[in-house]
This record gives C-alpha cells, sequence and structure tokens, in this order.
C-alpha cells in the first residue's frame, strides 16, 4: 500500500509532468523539466513526508511507553507546542541565527515542556488513563495560548502559523534534510527497543532485570523533544500521529517494540502520505495542509478510542 501512495504522491501535482519525460531523462542521461520537477520537488516532498510519518509514529509510542499510558502522544504532553514557543522566541531575539541553533533551542524547550508536564502528573495514579491525556490537552493549550499572544504582540501570527499548521507545500530539496536526523533517531529507537519495553513493564521488573528506568526514561524524553522540534522547524506541527498509529498496530501486533516498531514506521509514513494525498485532491489544483486532514481523522478516532477503553477494561 505504501508503494502505491508513493507513487500517487510522485504524480500528483499542479505543474505538468508525465512518467515518459523521466523515462526518456533516464535512457539519454540528459535533464529535462520533467526530472527536475521530480528531483526539486516532488521526491523532496515524499521523502519528508515518509520521514514525518515515521518520526512522529514512533516518538508517540515511545511515549506510550515511557509514561504507560496508550492515549498520549508529543502534542498531548506540550513537546511540539513547546518547540514552537521556543521557535518563535528566538526567531524574534536572535533573527539571523542558523537554522541549527533554532532546532536546538527548539529541542531543549520541548524537554523542558514535557518535564514540566511529568511534573504534573506525578501525583496521578497510573491506573487513571484517561486523565493524563486531558490534563496535557489543557497543559499544551496553555502554552499554545502563550505563544500565540507573543506572536500577536510582536506581530508574528503569520510566522508562527507555518509552524502550527503541518503543510509539506514549501518542501522542496535544500529544505528537509534535517527530517533525515529523525529518520537517525528512530534507528536508535530500534536498537534500544528491548529496554524500552522492560521499562513499560514497571519499575520493579525494569529494577530486577538491571535496566537503568531514569536513563533510559530521559533517553527516550530526549530522542521524542529531538523528533517533534525537528518536525515543527521543517514542516510544523501534525497532530495524532503518535496517537492514532501505535495504538492501532499495539492491538494488531501486541507492545513488544522490537516486532512492532518497523510496523509502527511504516503505517505512520502511509497514513501521512494517504492525508497529503487527499488535501491535494479534494479542492485540486489548491491544498487542503495534511495537519487539518489528518486532525479531522485522528479527532475521530481519539474519540472512538478513549469511549472504547472503559468496556475493554
Amino acid at each position: 500500500m505504501m508503494g502505491l501512495l508513493v507513487l500517487l504522491s510522485l504524480s500528483i501535482g499542479v505543474a505538468d509532468f508525465s512518467w515518459s519525460g523521466i523515462f526518456h531523462s533516464l535512457i539519454n542521461h540528459s535533464a529535462n523539466s520533467d526530472s527536475s520537477l521530480m528531483l526539486v520537488s516532488r521526491l523532496p516532498r515524499t521523502i519528508a513526508i515518509i520521514l514525518t510519518g515515521i518520526a512522529m509514529a514512533v516518538a508517540g509510542m515511545i511515549m506510550q511507553v515511557v509514561l504507560k499510558n496508550r492515549f498520549v502522544e508529543p502534542s498531548m504532553v506540550g513537546a511540539t507546542q513547546s518547540a514552537a514557543l521556543g521557535l518563535l522566541v528566538v526567531s524574534l531575539l536572535f533573527p539571523a541565527s542558523a537554522l541549527l541553533v533554532k532546532m536546538s533551542v527548539a529541542t531543549v524547550s520541548a524537554v523542558f515542556g514535557m518535564m514540566l508536564f511529568m511534573l504534573l502528573i506525578r501525583r496521578i495514579p497510573p491506573t487513571d488513563y484517561l486523565m493524563i491525556p486531558l490534563i496535557g490537552i489543557v497543559f499544551g493549550g496553555i502554552i499554545e495560548a502563550v505563544t500565540t499572544f507573543i506572536a500577536y504582540q510582536t506581530e508574528t501570527l503569520q510566522m508562527l502559523s507555518v509552524w502550527q499548521f503541518g503543510d509539506f507545500s514549501g518542501v522542496l530539496a535544500g529544505r528537509y534534510e534535517l527530517l533525515w536526523l529523525t529518520g537517525a533517531l528512530c534507528v536508535l529507537a530500534y536498537i534500544i527497543a528491548d529496554k524500552l519495553t522492560i521499562v513499560g513493564l514497571g519499575d520493579n521488573i525494569a529494577l530486577n532485570l538491571g535496566i537503568s528506568k531514569r536513563q533510559v526514561t530521559w533517553l527516550g524524553v530526549g530522542m521524542v523533544a529531538m523528533m517533534s522540534a525537528v518536525v515543527v522547524v521543517t514542516v510544523g506541527m501534525i497532530p495524532f500521529i503518535g496517537l492514532v498509529v501505535p495504538n492501532i498496530v499495539s492491538r494488531l501486533m501486541g507492545d513488544k517494540l522490537r516486532r512492532s516498531l518497523p510496523a509502527v514506521a511504516l503505517l505512520g509514513a502511509s497514513a501521512v502520505l494517504l492525508c497529503d494525498i487527499i488535501g491535494r485532491s479534494i479542492r485540486y489544483p489548491f491544498e487542503v495542509p495534511v495537519a487539518t486532514v489528518f486532525g479531522v481523522v485522528g479527532t475521530v478516532l481519539f474519540l472512538w478510542l478513549l469511549l472504547r477503553a472503559p468496556a475493554e477494561r
């Protein structure tokens, strides 16, 4: 299915494009308008979509394991909102700073936001599955309100909207390469998948098996913060990927991360590809941001998960 979605993503667009021109370019070893369009726009956009879907889905899986709650994801614990706040502040104070500096500040802001959220939920019993995501939604809303107020006072609402709504229409060659860093972090998550699984089984089990819960937890939090920051800096926020995709995979394949992480990555990339294709098709030649499309689908699925969970328990 993902292979078909990739072909559709490469084929759909406003500019005139034909696969025959690509084949002629390959046979004659010469560039033409079709090959240039493919290399400059279509292929970078598709790669960015795939990397974003993989990163947010894996980040959501890590958050759910670390917090032992199936109803959380980076946008529900203040990670993406804190990253956007840090990005806005550094853009106002140091507008000429390099992209790497902005990404670093956004990562640190995301870590602080997640730390504050984890302090807020310390007194909540782990069995109260629904209270934690509700607190996270309120917490993220407060951070987003502060960010919007700062942007309103400094007349930077238009710049902020670029980070708040995930959109791939501006992705070109040279503007998405930071997302490869999230791919490396996903590989690292697969390497430490067994340790994350043990931490998710409980504190006593992790202690008996010689796993440092604190180290693994902070490593997971740092990875989630960096993934969220890179995605926000590059394409903007896309909610519910890290919530819906891991829940679907865990219901089908269980909670062993070594086995389920590849499926989470594949389904996350396919879901974002599908929503992006829908966004490009329903108002052609105009585009609906992928965050809007996935937000509608994700909201429905999230409510279904919330309403179904009590009956299962």
